[in-house]
């Protein structure tokens, strides 16, 4: 990946490789400040690469370089039934790829291809840091880009097709069904080793806008981490944070990350904890139809979860009991460790991983549902075997010694029983 990442920013200025000793002279120490910081504006110059260099640097990350008439023939010209969704960048259209496109040198594979909304909040810029993260990083949790089309001004980005959608999808707007338990539990573990991956990188990378609408899942429900135009370098050599402009989705932004703007790992840790907690309720970060303190996500789940006994009271009503109680509890914790208002007291993405993983193993421990009986066919003889029964139970309790009976038991006893009674107002109950 590092000889990926020269072919963007070109040869690593000298002095990169430098120990991170504290005992190492002050004069060494600065001059390994002004190598990071001059590897940042090296990075940062890959926003502003011709398109013409993008190609060439691009002809060793097996990308393919579309042209707009070929991905109009993938997607029938863009149709509108093939239309599978919009987000921030534009419009997504499911496409198929054949060797009819490029003979020889393309596997036959649905795809999904984002077209650049040219009045949409995100642009050339975001277009360009995907291509280039995507380009460099390769992980099974993280969406795979195919190619990229650039011609005139339009913009195009070719993904793997994702069959399940979004989570977004499925937690707020599949109203057919609930995602289960586990499977709550395996989107939370994939996504964290994406975001894990990303941090650990030999160039560390900051996703910034992790958020249930990107993650995408495959036809396994494998959750895989998508839409890196707002992804940023991470912090290098002795600097604590990189200082940017507030951007992201409000209700998953880290609060210090929207007072100062600087920007670490652990900001997107916060981000994580968010989103795993909308695994375990059910419910949007922020939702304005809510009353009060419910309509902040985090504001009225947080105090629930360290607290097995009540933690009931935040847990998705439409998973209906079902789930390990343990791993809940477990999972409650990692989230409300993630939601730390001060950074440094938030685990890394591998202690999360670390945590949840296991929690797989027990998911499985859920509460046995409802015992449903399932009559046998009618015949006749089970309304007979029902009859005798019930007039079996009745006899039992009007017993021979009914004066030991409280006298009202024995009126109901004798009014469920069909035996006349000397009421007229408990014929009229019996018969209501």
């Amino acid at each position: 990946m590092r000889t990926l990442f020269r072919c963007f920013v070109g040869s690593e200025p000298a002095g990169s490789e430098m120990s991170g000793d504290e005992r190492a002279p002050a004069a060494a120490r600065t001059t390994k400040k002004k190598a990071v910081r001059r590897m940042a504006s090296a990075t940062a110059r890959l926003r502003s690469l011709s398109l013409d260099d993008l190609s060439r640097t691009l002809a060793t990350s097996g990308l393919h370089a579309f042209t707009l008439a070929e991905l109009k023939a993938a997607t029938r010209n863009f149709s509108s039934s093939h239309f599978i969704g919009e987000g921030g960048f534009g419009p997504v259209y499911k496409g198929f790829l054949d060797e009819r496109l490029r003979p020889g040198e393309l596997q036959p594979q649905h795809v999904a291809v984002k077209y650049l909304d040219a009045d949409g909040p995100q642009g050339h810029r975001e277009w360009l840091a995907e291509v280039v993260y995507l380009g460099m990083l390769s992980h099974p949790h993280l969406v795979k880009l195919i190619g990229y089309g650039c011609q005139d001004e339009q913009r195009m980005l070719v993904y793997e097709y994702m069959a399940r959608g979004s989570l977004e999808h499925h937690l707020f707007k599949n109203l057919l069904s609930s995602l289960p338990w586990c499977t709550r539990l395996k989107i939370a573990v994939g996504a964290a080793k994406g975001l894990a991956f990303l941090h650990e990188a030999e160039t560390p990378v900051i996703y910034r806008d992790f958020k249930a609408s990107n993650i995408l899942l495959d036809s396994d429900y494998t959750a895989k981490l998508s839409d890196f135009g707002l992804a940023k370098e991470g912090p290098q050599g002795d600097d604590t944070h990189v200082t940017t402009r507030v951007m992201g989705t409000h209700g998953y932004a880290a609060p210090e990350y929207i007072l100062t703007g600087h920007l670490t790992a652990k900001s997107d840790v916060y981000s994580f904890g968010v989103v795993l907690l909308e695994l375990l309720t059910g419910r949007r970060s922020v939702d304005k139809r809510r009353r009060g303190r419910e309509q902040h996500l985090v504001d009225w789940a947080r105090p629930y979860l360290r607290r097995p006994e009540r933690l009931h009271r935040v847990m998705d009503p439409s998973l209906d009991g079902q789930y390990s109680g343990k791993a809940a509890h477990k999972a409650a914790m990692v989230a409300y460790h993630c939601l730390h208002s001060v950074p440094k007291s938030r685990p890394t993405m591998r202690d999360v991983v670390d945590a949840l993983e296991p929690l797989l193993a027990i998911c499985g421990d859920v509460p046995a549902g409802p015992f449903v009986y399932t009559a046998p066919a009618d015949d006749g003889k089970a309304d007979e075997a029902a009859a005798a029964a019930r007039k079996k139970c009745l006899a039992s309790a009007v017993h021979a010694e009914g004066e030991l009976l409280p006298a009202g038991n024995q009126r109901y006893a004798r009014s469920v029983a069909g035996r006349k009674s000397s009421s007229p107002k408990l014929s009229r109950d019996r018969g209501a």
